[in-house]
């Protein structure tokens, strides 16, 4: 049999997924990503190309589209959509998050599915790769309101899940409260405490130290070694970060504490400026206390203005920290950025940085760390949790967070070494997709046709 060449193939598989998914712009755009770097991998590896690994590995092994009825405090009954997709196995159960926010559809959560494959094999954790959730909006819900979706949620999804088979954790929308009521239901209707089915719990009740820091903390750690193997570092340096969720307050907060300054952080409102650095504490408070909008912020502190308009990526300054959403830096975002004089950006949310502003900071030699990569510390926390889990343990905050930082420098290597195998020394998206995809291919291809 005369294989076609790696160019063919991954035009054939892209032209495939293209043809299936037409109607899913964010599961295209992360797929093309990926295969846009994965030449020069198949040229090594021809048997991956035999072995049919590319046209599997794009098709999830299951999607799961389910009814969520609720009750509103009024009365009025109703009705969400839910989604699990399990993309991939091969390296361990399905592991991702669950996203709660009204923008929510299969092609966004197949876009996070497919990523979470490759961000959960750079943990080197044995765990594959899975996303879910709903189009359902917690913001303006009652505490009750929240608690009824949820059950009702766990409700259908208790039927998919298990710590062997498949363990959701937290994603946008989905915090401490809402996977306490989602552990809660799973509880009753299977009634055995089975810890390690969720992540992102309690700390008092089989949750991890460091959790909730745990995505923002490894976005910066892993700026700090692109920065160090470039001979340079966080401290005295200007960051602009975008969101006010855990990923930007705990971006935020690492970075300060490493001696940078960051000044910025929003919501969909708009966004603050703060020149004396963004004051962490007040930010909690705002954002995850009273659930306020970002201007409160601004009202309260003197040093600090609001903007309703416009782009936080205007904000000049060295390290760029993308934490809101996907497709949220465009080129214009990039050129600002650029021209205000960025060394280093760092995706702490998924897909954040459009495919032409990639290319622009890659042109210009700025440092690009892709989400898969940067905000793999979640994922690593979690998988942190459930062995904890299972062994009936808990670690210290000094512990959890050095474990924390020991795999965000691990991705790192694994990253960087991989865009030198490949003959593009410091190409963090070229190394993060092709080491990945290794792990996971030669997985595939051990397992057999499954």
């Amino acid at each position: 049999m005369t294989l076609p060449t790696p160019k063919a193939h991954l035009q054939s598989v892209a032209d495939t997924v293209a043809g299936r998914s037409a109607a899913e712009p964010e599961f295209l755009q992360a797929v093309r990503e990926v295969l846009d770097t994965l030449e020069p991998v198949l040229a090594q590896r021809p048997e991956f190309i035999e072995a049919g690994i590319l046209d599997r590995l794009v098709e999830p092994e299951r999607q799961l589209i389910f009814r969520v009825p609720w009750t509103d405090d009024a009365g009025r009954v109703r009705v969400n959509r839910g989604y699990r997709v399990q993309f991939n196995s091969a390296l361990g159960p399905y592991k991702g998050g669950l996203r709660f926010h009204p923008t929510v559809n299969l092609s966004v959560v197949k876009f996070l599915g497919f990523e979470q494959i490759f961000k959960n094999a750079l943990t080197s954790q044995r765990i594959g790769g899975g996303k879910g959730g709903s189009d359902f909006d917690p913001s303006g819900k009652s505490d009750a309101e929240v608690m009824r979706f949820c059950q009702s949620f766990m409700t259908e999804l208790v039927h998919h899940i298990g710590e062997h088979t498949d363990i959701p954790a937290g994603d946008i929308g989905v915090g401490g409260r809402e996977i306490g009521y989602l552990f809660g239901q799973y509880r009753r209707i299977t009634q055995r405490y089975e810890a390690g089915v969720l992540t992102g719990k309690g700390v008092g009740w089989g949750g991890a130290e460091v959790r909730t820091e745990a995505t923002g903390y490894g976005a910066v750690f892993f700026a700090e070694e692109m920065l160090l193997r470039a001979g340079e570092g966080i401290e005295g340096r200007r960051a602009i970060v975008s969101g006010s969720g855990n990923v930007a307050t705990y971006a935020i907060e690492k970075v300060q504490q490493l001696g940078g300054t960051a000044v910025t952080a929003s919501d969909s409102s708009g966004y603050i400026v703060d020149e004396a650095g963004i004051d962490v504490e007040l930010l909690k408070q705002i954002k995850e206390v009273e659930r306020a909008r970002i201007s409160e912020y601004a009202e309260r502190r003197s040093s600090a203005r609001f903007v309703s308009s416009g782009s936080v990526w205007q904000v000049p300054g060295e390290l760029a920290f993308p934490c809101a959403t996907q497709n949220e830096l465009d080129v214009d975002d990039a050129r600002a950025l650029i021209a205000g004089g960025v060394r280093a950006v760092a995706e702490g949310a998924n897909m954040p940085t459009t495919p032409e502003a990639v290319e622009l900071f890659q042109a210009a030699g700025v440092l690009f760390a892709p989400g898969k990569a940067a905000n793999a510390g979640g994922v690593a926390t979690s998988a942190l949790e459930m062995s904890q889990n299972a062994a009936r343990s808990r670690w210290d905050r000094q512990t959890s967070e050095s474990r924390l930082h020991d795999i965000m420098r691990d991705v790192h290597a694994s990253a960087y070494e991989a865009s030198v195998r490949y003959g593009r020394p410091g190409d963090y998206v070229l190394g993060a997709n092709s080491a990945a995809f290794e792990t996971v291919a030669q997985a595939m291809l051990e397992q057999g046709v499954i």
